[in-house]
């Protein structure tokens, strides 16, 4: 039988689904709102969420234990992951706009508090995201510099014997990165190019990898578990540094799992039946859980290895002397993630500011003329406008300049997630779940939400404080332009 015949067949008989048949192919790979169908399960969206969550924000785990000590530090951060938990299971319902099976998709946090709070809140939520993007780009630049100047500083300790200090000047860094950023930032979705994340997942693996096993290994040298139940004492810090750095831990820990934003998006790739949500709250304990226990090794292994004087910045504080060409591998998988992880968070910003530029001024040639320059070498030309390229290119340097002002990755880290944390990780979620499920005013379980949305508000504010507390702090010993380290 022919294939036409095959088909003709099929269609008189019962419906059976023959995936040969483009005509029943066509009805079956389409969802609800008419996009291609989707096939994610809870293990791409576990892995999904895994891979947006463990990034740089493991790097200063250590140090924030050393803050908390013992006893409160594993605390917050279980803490923290519960909390976290908790909304996301809020977001996950936050997904379908009214029905939980067939409402209105959101694709992203954003169309979520559109279409749920309506226009006002939604504008200071993109507000708060786009300052925690630029905040991001900002710690990365921070992050990749330093980790740039530990791959050479630990060549040259080598070289030397560990005679040598080898202080160097992190701007040259800073400015190679952003260099490399601003010709990144020209190319048309970046952030769409389907290996970028792939590639970022296997960096941030290997080195937190090695991070945890450098502790680990670092502990079984020393013969003991160093640090102490409280923390830091006060003979090391004054007791007000002490508050503070308590303080800024507290921002530190939280950052390292802000990644609310991105749950809406990750659902987006979810198939149904069974409902997106029921897949999704699967997803994030899993996903928390392989990470809570992550973070709890990286963090209590360094600091453990290094007791009180763990590192702001686990890989590039030199607690780690040798083996040296491991420490390399770890701080060029840690620029390589970030030179990618950069334009991921600031891409957003671009489109944003390009599409509000031209809906403005719809007629001004010089923001909206495409120009297409011809690139030998590459078949269809290059297409681009004067403003795309003046207005990525300033921000990349304005990113670049504050960064050298500035460059302290603990006190920068500290602020992001204080900032990013209460709003984006519990208002936004727990305001539009009341919405979402009209829970009553008053009702047991609206004050439980409040509680928590206010508890976590106290918390957002204590972090922030104590980290720009610590900027200040830091801003007091160092002259700008000419950090060395």
């Amino acid at each position: 039988m022919g294939e036409t015949a095959a088909a003709n067949h099929h269609h008189h008989g019962h419906q059976v689904f023959d995936l040969a048949d483009p005509k029943q192919q066509a009805f079956k790979c389409f969802d609800d709102d008419g996009r291609l169908k989707r096939t994610g399960t809870v293990w791409t969206a576990s892995a999904h969420i895994i891979t947006a969550v463990i990034g740089s924000g493991v790097l200063s785990l250590a140090w924030a234990i050393a803050q908390l000590g013992w006893i409160a530090g594993p605390a917050v951060m279980l803490l923290f992951s519960f909390v976290t938990l908790y909304s996301s299971t809020l977001l996950s319902d936050c997904y379908r706009t009214g029905d939980a099976v067939s409402g209105k998709r959101n694709y992203t946090y954003m169309d979520a508090v559109r279409s749920i709070l309506g226009g006002f809140k939604f504008k200071i939520c993109g507000l708060i995201q786009y300052l925690n993007l630029f905040g991001i780009a900002i710690g990365y630049t921070i992050a990749a510099s330093i980790s740039m100047m530990a791959i050479k500083r630990s060549n040259c300790f080598h070289k030397s014997g560990g005679k040598d200090p080898c202080h160097m000047s992190s701007n040259p860094y800073m400015i190679i990165f952003g260099v490399t950023e601003i010709l990144l930032s020209q190319v048309p979705d970046f952030d769409q190019i389907w290996w970028i994340s792939i590639v970022a997942a296997v960096m941030s693996f290997t080195y937190s990898a090695i991070g945890l096993a450098l502790g680990i290994v670092q502990v079984a040298a020393n013969g003991v578990f160093k640090g102490s139940l409280t923390g830091i004492s006060m003979g090391a810090v004054t007791q007000t540094q002490k508050i503070w750095r308590t303080f800024q831990a507290l921002g530190d820990i939280a950052f390292a799992y802000s990644y609310s934003v991105v749950l809406i998006e990750i659902q987006d790739t979810v198939r149904s039946p069974p409902s997106e949500s029921t897949t999704m709250k699967k997803a994030t304990k899993i996903s928390i859980a392989v990470t809570t226990i992550f973070y709890m090794l990286c963090g209590s292994m360094g600091y453990a290895a290094f007791g009180d004087a763990a590192p702001g910045n686990l890989l590039t504080g030199f607690g780690f002397y040798n083996p040296f060409w491991l420490l390399d591998i770890a701080n060029a998988a840690i620029v390589v993630h970030l030179i990618g992880a950069y334009q991921v968070f600031s891409q957003p910003i671009f489109a944003f500011v390009e599409k509000s530029v031209s809906e403005r001024f719809p007629d001004n040639d010089l923001l909206t003329k495409e120009l297409q320059i011809k690139i030998p070498g590459f078949r269809s030309p290059y297409k681009t406008n004067v403003f795309r390229v003046v207005f990525r290119c300033c921000f990349v340097v304005l990113t670049t300049v504050i960064s050298m002002l500035m460059p302290f990755f603990n006190d920068v880290v500290g602020i992001l997630g204080a900032l990013g944390f209460w709003p984006l990780t519990v208002y936004f979620p727990v305001e539009m779940y009341i919405k979402q499920r009209k829970v009553e005013k008053w009702s047991t379980r609206w004050v439980c939400l409040q509680m928590l949305s206010v508890a976590c508000l106290v918390i957002s504010i204590v972090a922030g404080v104590g980290s720009i507390a610590g900027v200040m702090l830091d801003l007091k010993v160092y002259k700008p332009f000419q950090s060395t380290y």
